[in-house]
C-alpha cells in the first residue's frame, strides 16, 4: 500500500467520517475565488480547496520530476497530466505531506494557510482540463442488454461484436460542461407516433440522463503507434463522474446506420473533480469473466474493475429535496478502462492529454441499479413514482439530475463530488 493511502493517515485540516475528500483522496480542479476571481489549480480537503496554484509559488514542489516546471500556475490540468506517473506520485506526496498532521509546515504558518486554504462555498469549480477529443463507450453488459431487448428481443439483445469488442462512438468535446451547468432541451428530428418514415421537427419528448464514469488521458501516443493494454496505466491520469444526456427520440430516427449523433452532441456534464488512480488503488477489483475470452490485444491482467457506489437523484421544481431513483456501481462495467484504451488505439488512433472517454451508461442486474430513464421507466411503459405523488417516464422540464459517486473502506471514503444539471425548456428558433 502506498503511505498516502494510509487509513490511519489523518490531515490537520478537519474532515467529517462521510466526507468525499479525506486525505487519502486529494482529487484535482480548478477553482475560480468569487472574491476576487483568481482561477487556480486546486486539490480538497473536507470542506476546502486547496491552492496549488499558491503553494507551487512557495517553492514546495521542488523533487526531481516537479522542480522548474510551474505547471500548477496554469488555469487548466493538462500540463501537468502530460508529465506521466511519476510526477502525478510526486506531486501527490508532496500535498499529503503537507496536509498530514505531523508536518508543520502549513499547519503552523497561518498567513500561508490562509492563502492556500479556501472554503468550498467560496469558490466556482471551473472545467478541469482542456477537453481535446470525447470517446463514449457502450460497455456494461446489463445496460446493453436492457436496451437490445426492448428494441430487438431478450433472445438477441446484445449484437454479434458487443463480447469481442468496446463499442463506442465519437462524441462532440465543445459540449462536454461542468457540473451545475443548465441544459435547454435539444430540439430536432423526430417520427410522431402515426409515422414509421415521415418526420417532424420538435423538441425531444424523451430527454433521459445516462449514469457514467469517465476516465482522462495524461501522456499521449504517437499517431500510429497503439498503447497496450499493460502501459495503459501509465496513460491514464483518472476518473470522473459523467452524464452522458440523451434524446432518446431524436436517436430512435437519425442512429440507422451510423450511430448515435445530434442525440448525444448537445450536452455532457462531468464533476469537477478527477480521482487519481493512486486513490482509488483500495477499491480495485477482479473484472467480471469475459466470455468469449478477448483477442490477444484485448487480454488484461490484474485488477481492472472498481468498486464505487453511484447513486442518481432526481428533483422536480415542486419537490423540496431530491429523490434517489438509482443506485449502481461501477464493478457493473463489462469492458473496463485499460481495454478501452488499447482497443481505441489499437488502429495507431494517437491520444491526447486531457482527452475524455467515457463508461456508458452503467446498469447492474436490479431494476434500481438501472442508469438511465429508458431502462427505468421501460421505455415509459412503467412510471417512476417520485414521493410528491408526480411520475416521470422522462425527464420534464424544471427536473434537475444529481450523480454522486464514492467508495469506502471500514476508515474512510473516496469520493467524486457530484455531477448536476438541470432541464430548461427548449429555446424558441428565430424565424
Amino acid at each position: 500500500m502506498h503511505p498516502t493511502n494510509d487509513p490511519n493517515l489523518e490531515s490537520f485540516v478537519e474532515v467529517d467520517s462521510d466526507s468525499h475528500f479525506p486525505i487519502q483522496n486529494l482529487p484535482y480542479g480548478v477553482a475560480r475565488s468569487k472574491d476576487d476571481g483568481e482561477v487556480f489549480i486546486c486539490t480538497a480537503i473536507g470542506n476546502y480547496v486547496v491552492n496549488l496554484t499558491e503553494l507551487d509559488a512557495t517553492g514546495v514542489f521542488d523533487g526531481p520530476e516537479l522542480d522548474g516546471k510551474p505547471v500548477f500556475r496554469e488555469r487548466t490540468l493538462n500540463t501537468f497530466m502530460e508529465l506521466g506517473r511519476s510526477a502525478w506520485a510526486e506531486a501527490r506526496s508532496y500535498i499529503s505531506t503537507l496536509l498530514s498532521a505531523d508536518e508543520p509546515a502549513l499547519r503552523d504558518n497561518q498567513p500561508l494557510r490562509e492563502r492556500v486554504l479556501t472554503p468550498m462555498n467560496e469558490v466556482e469549480m471551473l472545467l478541469p482540463v482542456d477537453i481535446g477529443d470525447y470517446t463514449d463507450f457502450y460497455s456494461s453488459e446489463q445496460h446493453a442488454t436492457n436496451v437490445g431487448s426492448m428494441f430487438r428481443d431478450p433472445e438477441n439483445a446484445l449484437k454479434p461484436n458487443w463480447k469481442h469488442l468496446p463499442v463506442g462512438y465519437h462524441g462532440r468535446a465543445s459540449s462536454v460542461v461542468i457540473s451545475g451547468t443548465e441544459l435547454h432541451r435539444p430540439q430536432g428530428q423526430i417520427l410522431p407516433p402515426e409515422s414509421d418514415d415521415t418526420p417532424i421537427f420538435s423538441e425531444c419528448k424523451l430527454c433521459d440522463f445516462e449514469l457514467e464514469m469517465g476516465f482522462l488521458t495524461g501522456p499521449g501516443n504517437e499517431l500510429g503507434s497503439p498503447i497496450s493494454v499493460k502501459d495503459a496505466e501509465d496513460h491514464i491520469f483518472g476518473l470522473m463522474l459523467v452524464n452522458d444526456w440523451s434524446a432518446r427520440d431524436i436517436q430512435k430516427w437519425e442512429y440507422q446506420p451510423l450511430g448515435p449523433f445530434l442525440a448525444k452532441n448537445w450536452a455532457t456534464s462531468v464533476s469537477p473533480w478527477i480521482v487519481t488512480l493512486d486513490a482509488l488503488e483500495p477499491f480495485r477489483m477482479e473484472g467480471p469473466e469475459q466470455d468469449p475470452e478477448p483477442l490477444p490485444y484485448l487480454k488484461s491482467e490484474g485488477n481492472w474493475t472498481f468498486d464505487i457506489n453511484l447513486d442518481v437523484f432526481l428533483q422536480s421544481e415542486n419537490m423540496d429535496q431530491p429523490h434517489k431513483i438509482c443506485a449502481s456501481n461501477a464493478k457493473n462495467l463489462y469492458w473496463n478502462i485499460a481495454q478501452q484504451l488499447a482497443h481505441h488505439t489499437v488502429t495507431g488512433c494517437n491520444v491526447r492529454p486531457g482527452d475524455l472517454y467515457a463508461s456508458g451508461t452503467i446498469s447492474g442486474e436490479e431494476k434500481s441499479s438501472y442508469g438511465s430513464m429508458l431502462e427505468l421507466s421501460w421505455k415509459g411503459t412503467d412510471p417512476i413514482e417520485l414521493p410528491n405523488g408526480e411520475s416521470r417516464t422522462f425527464l420534464e422540464d424544471g427536473d434537475e439530475v444529481t450523480m454522486t459517486g464514492y467508495a469506502d473502506t471500514d476508515e474512510y471514503r473516496i469520493g467524486f463530488g457530484e455531477v448536476k444539471g438541470k432541464i430548461l425548456p427548449a429555446k424558441e428558433l428565430e424565424e
